[in-house]
């Protein structure tokens, strides 16, 4: 049986671009959604994963940075109150 890692945080409200859930396969998305609020942050720099580390703690902004099998880039965001999380392409932001 496989396990899927407990959640390191609560995403709040689960929002997506426009454009995100045009070029994104949904289940892409939640495969990364998962992956993001268990505290896998993808393909972001070691620095960034680091400041995630520490946004954990400090209730700060999490970005994650994930890649589609057909290589689009697209980040998840949760804000640091915790009351929202943003899938959406950088062009997005």
């Amino acid at each position: 049986m496989i396990r899927a890692n407990p959640p390191a945080f609560s995403p709040g409200t689960i929002l997506a671009t426009p454009n995100a859930m045009e070029q994104l396969p949904s289940h892409e998305q939640q495969r990364a959604l998962a992956r993001h609020v268990a505290g896998d942050w993808g393909d972001c720099c070691p620095e960034d994963a680091e400041a995630n580390d520490a946004a954990l703690k400090n209730r700060d902004r999490l970005l994650s940075v994930y890649h589609t099998a057909d290589q689009i880039k697209f980040w998840i965001i949760t804000e640091a109150d915790r009351s929202t999380t943003t899938i959406l392409l950088p062009e997005d932001y």
